[in-house]
């Protein structure tokens, strides 16, 4: 696959998880009463649960605005004469490796915590999943960069 097609890869995936991320966070901030979440309530008490919020700010709305970085990243790497830039691939690497950081960790307090299931926030990992796997070439050239760097 391209370095151009991952990178629409990932900015289409960043626009789905935008989507996800504001339908949370509206819910988070109080503008849905319930969410459409299936048999077994979980997304009600993963997203009513003291773990909800992060920094006190709603954990979905750290969520949008790390979907949007990313797409506008990813986006400002298919422009052309941007691709080339150096940073895009460094800034795609840490902020897929981030996000996958965090996904893990909000993820197993679902899990051995809270023990619900939101079917939102497994839908918000699996995108963030998507966006790490199609991010992995970008991290062997940031690595690449960082050894030459370092040979010099």
């Amino acid at each position: 696959m391209s370095e151009l097609n991952r990178r629409r890869g990932i900015a289409l995936l960043a626009l789905a998880g935008a989507f996800l991320s504001t339908y949370l966070f509206l819910y988070a901030l109080g503008y849905y009463g319930e969410l459409v979440c299936g048999a077994g309530g979980g997304c009600d008490l993963v997203q009513g649960s003291r773990w909800a919020r992060f920094l006190g700010f709603p954990v979905a709305g750290w969520g949008v605005g790390w979907y949007v970085a990313v797409f506008g990243v990813s986006m400002l790497g298919i422009r052309d004469g941007s691709a080339a830039a150096g940073w895009i691939p460094r800034v795609l690497a840490v902020l897929a490796l981030g996000g996958l950081a965090f996904t893990i960790y909000l993820t197993a307090l679902e899990l051995w915590v809270i023990h619900a299931i939101c079917r939102w926030c497994v839908g918000s990992a699996v995108v963030t999943l998507g966006i790490f796997l199609l991010t992995l070439p970008e991290f062997r050239t940031f690595m690449r960069s960082r050894a030459d760097s370092a040979t010099r």
